[in-house]
């Protein structure tokens, strides 16, 4: 049910008076939406460098004298947790989260805006922990992303002493920062509708958004418990993941713990992190599709209850992840199917957009170009994953670059195309202004041909037996000449690709002062985001007048209208009135066609 959100029409007049309460500690959602993103991508910067430096080890063995094997795996470790955790989790739910759900339900802000300020400095104070442990004795910690004890937290491992300490305190401060946040998301979406904003009017923007936030609620406990249960382990000398060991001959001051333990607690989180980044990029690339193919997403509800089932599913397949851990036969065959399960509702949602595109008005805007890349990326690395749900075809691959190759498929190259899709998109509304077109198209060209360039190969490298993790294969008799020859083209295609992303950041602030004037609604979209009064929006967002909504947001090329889009506030129109919005999802009853009978106006209501 929604709540009127409308009733004190002075909201919009206690917004900042100062310069640090405007930009600085700011309670507006769309500046904390951008100290997000802003955020995000710096430290996504940290973790494209770390790249560069791993693959001219890797292409161009010893090419740089500073890249020793400790500093490899110190690199491998953080770039891999930068870009799962404090990119990709923070830009979609901090940063597209925080600007678009107000805006896209008709609210003035969070529901809890002094919690969302907060939310924001915390991750910012998770970030700059997690980066200091490249200042500390010993550095990073060296022990993979997946922090796997007893070797994370053991003498021997890169960055054993502070390193380990530092990225699992910086992970418990993340996760409070986005526990804060989550919970404002999921509060506004279900109490902060607009008047007629029902649930299943919503854009599956945010329905994708709505669905992660609570799986990550459901999945973040999880990691916190663990990370603290190792971070005790390390500390104190606790044995939660620690068996008993004996190192040169003498016995360690651990004993009775379960490296397994930790294992199943990891991906019992990790594999639902897959879907809290995937989920919102499948809700923006649906609205994508949708609005620059002019044309409504095809099945809506259908979309709504993939989302869920995904959501729900993704709980149960975590153990695929740990075939070579040593496993039942019958657990192996429980989540061998329950992956291919998972399959259903993400092809249902394939499907649907591609018969979204089907006869449509497709203009090749640079969002549509990122939106269908990600189409194609994603089945490409979900053709993959069904290789590796089958125990017996997982256990040989686990350990090589194929796994290596479908993972940066589905988890890197997929939702950094939606992020890219989503902020030319949606630039215009943050700024006033469009990104330039042409310095656009090379970003994009160079970012999709040179991804499928360093990931292609990689399945044959996993094909061939190449061990992931490896600082180098020279001196390995069964690696092949075309090995070495391709890790050098690989490496060449990273830096290329790397280079072209500082092309979108010129772009980023060159189109600030000199971009094209974009006006209130450049992509003609129906979305209540782009129906504001003011464009960028001012605080508060809606002035005096809260909007009311009387259709769905995929209302395109309606017959009998004026223009090829109907936004969701405008009212039913005469023509409407015989066949009474047969694609909206949640139709209003039948009634005077300049309104929505289930929805009386209210005072301060357009």
């Amino acid at each position: 049910m929604t709540e009127d959100n409308a009733t004190d029409t002075e909201a919009e007049d206690h917004g900042p008076t100062t310069f640090l309460t405007k930009y600085v500690w700011s309670q507006d959602h769309k500046v904390i939406a951008i100290q997000y993103g802003l955020t995000a991508i710096a430290i996504g910067l940290v973790a494209l460098v770390l790249s560069w430096l791993m693959r001219m080890q890797l292409g161009f063995p010893g090419a740089l004298e500073f890249v020793d094997q400790e500093a490899y795996y110190q690199y491998a470790t953080m770039h891999g947790m930068i870009m799962v955790i404090y990119l990709l989790t923070a830009i979609f739910l901090g940063g597209f989260g925080n600007y678009l759900i107000p805006l896209m339900v008709g609210a003035r802000d969070m529901v809890f805006p002094y919690l969302n300020m907060l939310s924001y400095w915390v991750y910012l104070i998770a970030v700059l922990v997690l980066v200091s442990s490249f200042f500390v004795p010993g550095g990073p910690t060296g022990a993979g992303w997946t922090l796997y004890p007893p070797q994370s937290i053991l003498e021997g491992t890169p960055g054993y002493d502070w390193g380990i300490i530092l990225m699992l305190t910086s992970l418990v401060i993340f996760i409070i920062a986005f526990t804060m946040g989550g919970l404002n998301y999921v509060t506004t979406i279900l109490q902060a509708r607009a008047r007629g904003m029902t649930l299943m009017r919503m854009p599956l923007t945010v329905w994708g958004i709505f669905v992660a936030t609570f799986m990550g609620l459901l999945a973040f406990p999880v990691l916190f418990v663990s990370g603290v249960m190792l971070l005790l382990d390390r500390v104190i000398g606790t044995s939660f993941f620690v068996p008993e060991i004996i190192s040169m001959g003498e016995p360690l001051a651990y004993g009775g713990g379960s490296p397994l333990l930790f294992q199943h607690l990891f991906w019992f989180f990790g594999h639902p992190e897959v879907y809290i980044v995937a989920l919102p990029a499948f809700g923006i690339v649906s609205d994508l599709l949708s609005i620059h193919a002019r044309k409504n997403i095809f099945g809506y509800r259908m979309m709504v209850w993939a989302l869920i089932g995904i959501g729900a599913l993704s709980f149960i397949v975590w153990a695929h992840h740990m075939y070579v851990s040593g496993m039942d036969p019958a657990f192996g065959f429980f989540f061998a199917v329950t992956t291919l399960i998972i399959a259903v509702p993400t092809a249902i949602k394939v499907y649907n957009w591609v018969l979204t595109l089907w006869r449509g008005d497709i203009h090749l805007t640079i969002p549509m170009l990122f939106s269908i890349s990600f189409v194609l990326t994603f089945v490409f690395g979900g053709l993959t994953g069904l290789f590796l749900g089958n125990v017996v075809v997982d256990v040989p691959l686990s350990d090589t670059y194929f796994v290596v190759a479908h993972f940066h498929m589905v988890m890197g190259v997929a939702p950094i195309m939606v992020v890219f899709g989503a902020i030319y998109h949606w630039y215009p509304k943050m700024t006033g202004r469009m990104l330039n077109g042409p310095m656009g198209q090379i970003h994009f060209w160079v970012t999709f041909l040179g991804t499928y360039a360093i990931y292609f190969p990689m399945h044959y490298l996993g094909f061939v037996g190449v061990p992931r993790r490896y600082y180098g294969y020279e001196d390995i008799e069964f690696i092949p000449q075309s090995v070495h020859d391709l890790n050098a083209a690989i490496t060449v295609a990273a830096l290329f690709v790397g280079v072209v992303q500082l092309l979108f950041l010129y772009n980023l602030v060159w189109s600030l002062k000199r971009g094209e004037l974009a006006g209130g609604n450049p992509w003609r979209a129906t979305s209540l985001e782009w129906q504001t009064p003011n464009t960028p929006p001012v605080h508060g967002n809606w002035g005096k007048n809260m909007p009311q909504v009387h259709r769905w947001a995929y209302d395109f090329s309606v017959p009998g209208a004026d223009k090829d889009f109907m936004p969701q506030n405008m009212p039913r129109q005469s023509f409407e009135a015989a066949d009474v919005h047969k694609l909206d999802p949640d139709p209003p009853t039948a009634g005077p066609p300049s309104d929505d009978p289930a929805l009386p106006p209210r005072e301060g209501e357009a």
